[in-house]
């Protein structure tokens, strides 16, 4: 349960179906080195995961092995209707567990796709073909947006007929509440009142592409020296980020925050949020933004055209392109604007937790009636 959107929507997930009269049990590994767990968000949600040791990043056959067989112990035991993964190696080994295990229904959710920009060639084909094999294992997969499943068609990942399309599910009231003011953000970053202030939310991590963003920072400052940048986040690139920082003399322009719960008051700080992602599924960050009301520039990767649809929202420009960044970054800051309240209120409509819950639930009772249906069918 590291820092990111699969976060909040599994521990959300969580809370609002047992409303629905489902008892639920979320199972979590550790977080890799280098990142935090999101222990605010699951203490407020009421949630209490339970661990499975070994279940993360993978740095041994064996630790692999170990944890499919405590998956599977405990499929076993408590002999779960449904079993619903998210991300990659809880999927990998979740759903082969729960299928062993004789559960009826398993389904599992692509918050995003590793099989590019991630590993070499050779270990993404790999990736590829043990994802085709586990959707045998799998009644549904579900994405979060049309261009994902898009990707997972050309990558002969699944059946068109065993995907489903559904979005992200986030609590986005405080988001809807927040207010454009600064609220003492920049005084807290040492810049001036009055500064134009672009901002990314983000994990620090190669794929983000936040060297890109800060090439385009400095490009940002020879145009509009007031210009200040702040990146709230953490991740295993803290440190080579900061020496970059310092190599591009942004040392007083940049200031990396490390993670905060209080995101709601940055996005009403800050004058535009950036993402230069090289690959994403769908963004919480931008989803965020902009029910908040702050402007975006995004990279048009995954699913941010679905977000970015409208000039009113954002702006979207190409991957890597560092200038294209700063042009895009250099209109926004020099004629500050906001997302109107219609795109706000359209956002939560189709992100907020409410959606989820009815989608998600309407699912899983469904394949629960079928599957029960074909089984009857088969007695008799």
């Amino acid at each position: 349960l590291n820092v990111g959107g699969p976060t909040h929507h599994v521990t959300l997930l969580s809370q609002r179906l047992e409303s629905r009269g489902y008892q639920t049990l979320l199972l979590k590994g550790k977080v890799a080195p280098g990142e935090a767990e999101m222990s605010e968000v699951i203490s407020r949600s009421g949630v209490e995961p339970s661990e499975i040791d070994g279940l993360g990043r993978v740095v041994s056959p064996l630790q692999f092995i170990a944890a499919f067989f405590r998956l599977y112990r405990v499929f076993c035991r408590i002999r779960p209707e449904v079993v619903h993964t998210h991300k990659t190696v809880a999927g990998g080994l979740a759903r082969p567990a729960a299928w062993l295990a004789g559960v009826p229904i398993v389904v599992h959710t692509f918050h995003g796709n590793i099989f590019s920009g991630y590993y070499s060639a050779l270990k993404s084909k790999m990736i590829v073909l043990a994802e085709r094999l586990l959707s045998l294992m799998t009644d549904v997969v579900v994405v979060v947006t049309s261009q994902q499943r898009k990707e997972l068609l050309s990558f002969k990942i699944t059946s068109p007929r065993r995907l489903r399309n559904i979005p992200l599910g986030l609590d986005l009231h405080p988001f809807m509440q927040s207010k454009n003011r600064d609220n003492g953000v920049r005084a807290e970053l040492g810049f001036a009142d009055d500064a134009p202030l672009a901002g990314m939310v983000t994990r620090l991590v190669p794929i983000k592409g936040i060297p890109v963003f800060l090439e385009a920072a400095k490009r940002v400052i020879e145009e509009l020296p007031t210009a200040r940048f702040a990146i709230v986040g953490d991740g295993e690139c803290r440190q080579d980020l900061g020496r970059l920082t310092e190599e591009l003399g942004l040392t007083d322009f940049v200031r990396f925050t490390g993670f905060r719960d209080d995101t709601d008051r940055v996005y009403g700080a800050l004058d535009v949020v950036v993402l230069s992602s090289f690959n994403e599924g769908l963004s919480v960050t931008l989803i965020e933004a902009i029910a908040a009301g702050c402007y975006v520039v995004a990279t048009r990767v995954g699913g941010v055209p679905d977000l970015v649809e409208h000039n009113d929202v954002g702006v979207v420009v190409e991957p890597g392109d560092s200038n294209a960044l700063a042009q895009a970054m250099v209109g926004v800051l020099k004629d500050p604007r906001r997302v109107p309240k219609a795109s706000r209120k359209r956002v939560c409509a189709l992100y907020g937790i409410s959606r989820l819950v009815e989608d998600l639930d309407g699912l899983y009772r469904k394949l629960l009636e079928n599957k029960q249906s074909r089984q009857s069918e088969m007695a008799v």
